[in-house]
Formats: C-alpha cells, sequence, structure tokens
C-alpha cells in the first residue's frame, strides 16, 4: 500500500483518487473544495494545505486546470514543495505549458525529489473507466516506481522521453483530437444542410475508413445536442493556445489549429466556454445559420 496525496479532485481527479483507493492505496487529499464523501467514508485524509500532502505522502499527484494552478499547489504558500523531503516523486497529471513544466521539475529535483509530467487524454468517460491514456515525461526510474499506480487509472500508459515531453505529448493530442472534432462537425453540417439525416451519416462512416473516437463520442453528441461536459471548451481553448504560443516560440505555423481556436473563442463569445468540446460544431453552425440537428 502506497500514501498517495491527490491535489485537485474536480471531474477528472476525483474518479481517478476513486481508483488508487480501490487500489488499496492510503490518500491524503486535498482541493479548494471539499473532497468527494466518497473518497472520505473509504478512508482518505482531508489534508489542510498542499505541504502537508507532502509532508504525508510518499507519492503526490496534482490534478488542476493551467499553469498557474500547478505552479500555486507547488510553489505557493503552504505548497507542496514546502512539505517535500528527498525520495518523494511529485506526479502533474494536469495539461499545462511544456516549458513551465521543465522549470518546475528542475525547482522539484533540487530538493532531492523526482518529478513527472503525466497529463492524461480521455476525459471524464476515461477517467470514471480507468481507461485514460497517460503521456510521462521524467526518469524511467521514477516512472518504473510509480507505474502500477498509472495502472489503476489508465491503459495505454508511454514514458515519452525527459521532463516536459509528456506536455508536449498532450498538446499534440489536443491539436488532433480539436482538428478532429472541427471536421466531424463540418462533415455532419454539411450532410444535414443537403437534407440527410446526420444521425445515419455518422452510422454509415462508422464503417469507413472516416471512423474515428471523436465520430463516434462526440458525433453523437452533436446529433443528439448533447453538451454537458466532459471536457470543457475554455480548457481545450487553454490547450490550443498552448500549442500556438509553442508554435511561435519554434516558428512553426500551425494554421488549422489556429483557425480551430477562434472557432472555440467563438463558441465562448456565446457563452459556450463550460459546454463541452463537442459544442464547437455550434461556431460552425452560427456561421451557416444550419443547426446538424435540433435538440
Amino acid at each position: 500500500m502506497a500514501k498517495i496525496g491527490f491535489i485537485g479532485l474536480g471531474i477528472m481527479g476525483a474518479p481517478m483518487a476513486g481508483h488508487l483507493q480501490a487500489g488499496g492505496h492510503k490518500l491524503y487529499l486535498h482541493d479548494q473544495k471539499n473532497p468527494p464523501y466518497q473518497l472520505i467514508e473509504g478512508g482518505a485524509t482531508v489534508c489542510t494545505s498542499g505541504a502537508e500532502v507532502a509532508k504525508r505522502a510518499d507519492v503526490i499527484i496534482v490534478m488542476v486546470p493551467d499553469t498557474p494552478h500547478v505552479e500555486a499547489v507547488l510553489f505557493g504558500e503552504n505548497g507542496v514543495a514546502g512539505g517535500l523531503e528527498k525520495g518523494k516523486i511529485v506526479i502533474d497529471m494536469s495539461s499545462i505549458s511544456p516549458i513551465a513544466t521543465k522549470q518546475f521539475a528542475r525547482r522539484i529535483n533540487e530538493l532531492g525529489c523526482e518529478y513527472l509530467d503525466a497529463p492524461v487524454s480521455g476525459g471524464e468517460v476515461g477517467a470514471k473507466a480507468a481507461s485514460l491514456t497517460i503521456m510521462v515525461g521524467g526518469s524511467e526510474g521514477a516512472f518504473n516506481d510509480v507505474k502500477p499506480l498509472f495502472e489503476l487509472m489508465g491503459k495505454n500508459i508511454t514514458l515519452v522521453g525527459g521532463n516536459g515531453d509528456g506536455q508536449t505529448t498532450k498538446v499534440a493530442n489536443q491539436i488532433i483530437v480539436a482538428l478532429n472534432i472541427q471536421a466531424v462537425a463540418e462533415a455532419l453540417l454539411f450532410a444535414s444542410k443537403a437534407g440527410a439525416d446526420p444521425a445515419r451519416v455518422r452510422q454509415a462512416l462508422m464503417g469507413g475508413f472516416a471512423s474515428s473516437r471523436i465520430l463516434e463520442v462526440h458525433g453523437e453528441r452533436m446529433v443528439k445536442r448533447t453538451f454537458n461536459p466532459g471536457f470543457r471548451i475554455e480548457l481545450h481553448q487553454k490547450d490550443l493556445n498552448l500549442a500556438l504560443q509553442g508554435a511561435k516560440a519554434l516558428g512553426v505555423s500551425l494554421p488549422n489549429t489556429a483557425a480551430a481556436q477562434e472557432l472555440m473563442n467563438a463558441c465562448a463569445a456565446n457563452g459556450m466556454s463550460g459546454l463541452d468540446h463537442s459544442a464547437l460544431c455550434r461556431a460552425i453552425e452560427l456561421m451557416s445559420n444550419h443547426e446538424i440537428a435540433k435538440g
């Protein structure tokens, strides 16, 4: 049984922590809100700060929305860094800046601790089903030490390279996901406007080369108009900002990523930042004055 700290118990973090607890591990929790009652009922200990989590746990997992949040959790007042002792492992499973990640890793390493960046893909569905894809950057030794923990939360677990490479992989993932959502939205809108039944078009496409997880899950959301968030538009906006900032720093062009970001910006401007990212289709629908399907 490992002593695991878990900071950030939202849509993703709560079920992930639940799988660790179900695997027989002792949890030490900290969140801005009260941690889920079922975790406490299952034996988890609630801590008053990140520093307390770090003092009591051997492995500390962070799962918060953005780069400034991770920095505050790690290095802010009563943050994780203040409670670390040599030999502990800090795992950031948030999706944040690869550049900042390398800086955070150096600071944690200077305290005699290991740092892994291990962002995930799969959304709320994957978190609940323990089927997340986990992309890891850090040392092979630390990765091997905690791989059994990753296996309780995910299925496709890969050590990509050194610190920052996990986050770089997640940014690449988010580019692919966004462009696939855009493609599915445009295809279904085209079919619907042409008079075809978008549900049947989607069903037909699922049997061909255009089949994808995005067409399967988010295509259904577009047809059924179910945009309750599994992964919010505002979070995907953040990830595409990381992609475009990185592209600028690297001197490369990502024209279609920029277009997808503008569609998400349009959704946010129309009050839809809290909807699932499949609602990107709403921006295209507004531009076309036509909805894929009626809710």
